[in-house]
Order: C-alpha cells, then structure tokens, then sequence
C-alpha cells in the first residue's frame, strides 16, 4: 500500500477533518459515525460523561514502505497504562481542532515536530470503555527525525510495517476478563508487543478504511 493510494482513500475524510467531537450523538449511538469497544460487547455501556480527546495514527513514509509508529505507554499513567498506543491525549479548550490536538499531544509526548507531519484524514471516531471518546487523526510522517520521549509518559517508541496491518491472517478476536466480566476485543501481536484494545480497534477502521 503506497502513500499515494493511502491518501487517495482517506480523501474522502477531509471534509469533516476539523469536525469537533459529537459528544451528545455519541452517547445518543448515533453508531453510523461512531465506532468502539461496546461493539465488541454489547453490554458494555456507553458513559454520559465521555472526555473528548484526539490521538496521531501517524504512517512514517519510509523508503521500504509506511509503517506505523507506535507508543508504549508508561506503567504509572493512570489509564492505559503500560499499552501500546497512539500518541495523543484529551482536547483542550485552547485547541482549534482534534487535528491540532493530536499534533500537539504528539509533540509533548514524543518530541516529533509538526512541521513533518502531513495530516491526510480522520478515522471513525472511537469510543473507548473507559469513558474516552476518541478523533484517529492520520498524518504522513516525513523522514528523518530525532524523537525525544518524555520518560513520564512513554516508555518506548517503535514501528510496524502497515502492510503488516493489513493482512487478515494478523488479527485476532480475544478475550480476557476485567472485574470478574468477560471483555472481548481485537488483537494484532507483533513479536513481543501485544497490540490490542482500542488500538487495534482503530488499527481494523483503518484497514476496513485501506483494504481492497
């Protein structure tokens, strides 16, 4: 999958690029624009007090081809801690758009500067079980680049193949219990890293997104 390709199918998502996040159509399950964990279990419900927040699936224009850059979360965070992820955080009222959000958490986080970015699209908005509700902003990220982790954060950075992404045979349907409730979700392994959850969730958007 190219970056030409990869751009020519997200197109279509530029018009609602700078939409802000629907918080009362969320919760309404207004599901034609919404994705997230509660379709995986039905019974998971959706809170009335949902956090707007925006994350960077950024897509690194390697010679070899895109990959995926991707954060392991610091084990002391208090949510999501110790997972793998994408760089972003919860929007701010000093914010212009999810976008600007995501660009911005990414800065903070990983130290990779916007200039190198070039935001191409937006995913389906993501709910997550935790009570976050989620903007996937994709950007083209253009080598090379020093990144500077924050170590409060993140504990590592590192890439995977798209194409890696976007084959079938790596995505998995599993379950673990939370709480004493089964909860079930998706899962992409790839070597020693475990990627599940919301990320892969929004992982399978973008391929449903790419896929022919």
């Amino acid at each position: 999958m190219t970056r030409d390709r990869v751009t020519a199918r997200l197109a279509g998502s530029l018009e609602r690029l700078n939409a802000p996040i629907d918080m009362a159509a969320a919760i309404a399950r207004k599901l034609e624009r919404f994705r997230g964990d509660f379709q995986h279990d039905p019974a998971l419900p959706i809170r009335d007090n949902l956090r707007a927040a925006a994350v960077l699936v950024p897509l690194v224009d390697r010679t070899e081809g895109l990959t995926v850059l991707l954060t392991v979360r610091d084990a002391g965070l208090p949510h999501h801690a110790g997972q793998i992820s994408f760089p972003g955080g919860r929007i701010e009222a000093h914010d212009t758009s999810a976008a600007e959000t995501a660009l911005r958490e990414t800065e903070e986080e990983i130290g990779l500067p916007r200039r190198q970015v070039e935001i191409i699209g937006r995913l389906d908005d993501y709910i997550t079980g935790t009570g976050f509700l989620v903007a996937p902003i994709v950007g083209v990220v253009h080598p090379p680049y020093e990144l500077r982790p924050d170590p409060a954060e993140v504990a590592g950075v590192f890439e995977v193949p798209l194409a890696f992404f976007l084959d079938p045979a790596n995505h998995r349907r599993e379950s673990r219990v939370f709480n004493g409730v089964e909860r079930r979700f998706y899962a992409m392994p790839y070597g020693d890293k475990y990627i599940w959850g919301a990320t892969a969730a929004m992982l399978m958007n973008l391929y449903d997104l790419l896929r022919d």
